[in-house]
């Protein structure tokens, strides 16, 4: 059995969902049942007695984008853990490229960073490339871009400070930069950071990295070793937008593609493409009343 939850255009609700409806009829996931969750007029539930994921994706891609969805194999409950990206995710910049503008190359390192998120270059090797042409950038550069370009997207904090109140453990984990994540996981709530550390020496950017790197099978090991300390039955959330993301989000029960690349959004069962991150507190069923803005 599959159920998914979705919000969409509240205008053209209903005959998109005849639309879909009439599509999955002769298909291995017909609809069986479809109402909007009595807590909240704007989600969707649909439940179906087939098992084919990729043809339930696939159909309420078309007949619904753009869409905020999750779709499970049980029933949709808060998760017991979050674990998310950093950058273009919990924030709306890639930091390594807003730090490249200090040093005037954040074109070129943008361009490496985009190629990287599209799966296109081995990560570390993109990483390692572009950390190396921050060499001789005063350290201070990193406290004026947080302050003058970093910043949470919208309903970040809410998000993660309301499944804290549930309960969940939450988690940022990300192939940037403790000298950036740090920083971020305060301002919005997380309780454990991973990530990868700049070198510096005499206040200047060496153009290296201290220790080893936090990359894709680093995101989904941390996921499931934060898992197996909440026990058999505890249920995951993951959310990410670039390929470096894939593993977690496809290790996680739900695997979460927040306005991510073409690979990333087909590696997930749930995406945020319309509303704010907020749109996850609703998919799960969580009041409005019961969110705590931090």
């Amino acid at each position: 059995m599959l159920i998914a939850r979705l919000i969409a255009d509240p205008v053209t609700l209903e005959s998109r969902l005849e639309a879909l409806t009439a599509r999955l009829v002769d298909s291995s996931v017909p609809v069986a049942h479809a109402a909007m969750l009595d807590f909240c007029g704007e989600v969707l539930q649909l439940e179906t007695p087939g098992d084919d994921l990729e043809v339930l994706r696939s159909a309420i891609d078309e007949c619904f984008a753009p869409s905020d969805a999750i779709i499970a194999r049980d029933a949709i409950r808060v998760p017991d853990l979050f674990v998310s990206d950093m950058d273009s995710t919990m924030i709306g910049q890639e930091c390594i490229d807003e730090l490249a503008d200090y040093a005037n190359l954040k074109s070129e390192v943008a361009a490496i960073t985009e190629r990287a998120m599209q799966g296109e270059l081995d990560f570390e090797g993109a990483l390692r490339e572009r950390v190396a042409l921050l060499e001789g950038l005063e350290e201070d550069a990193i406290r004026r871009c947080l302050d003058e370009r970093i910043r949470p997207n919208e309903g970040a904090r809410t998000l993660v400070e309301t499944l804290k109140a549930k309960g969940c453990r939450t988690v940022l984990v990300t192939g940037g930069f403790h000298h950036f994540a740090d920083v971020v996981a305060e301002q919005i709530g997380f309780e454990r950071v991973a990530g990868n550390r700049l070198a510096v020496s005499e206040g200047k950017l060496t153009g290296g990295l201290v220790g080893g790197i936090t990359d894709s099978s680093t995101k989904q090991s941390v996921l499931q070793e934060e898992l197996g300390k909440l026990g058999e039955r505890a249920v995951s959330m993951a959310a990410g937008d670039g390929a470096n993301d894939i593993p977690m989000i496809e290790a996680a029960h739900y695997g979460i593609a927040y306005r991510a690349k073409p690979k990333a959004r087909a590696a997930a069962n749930g995406w945020v493409e319309r509303g704010d991150l907020t749109a996850l507190l609703k998919l799960l069923e969580i009041r409005e009343e019961e969110w705590v803005a931090g």
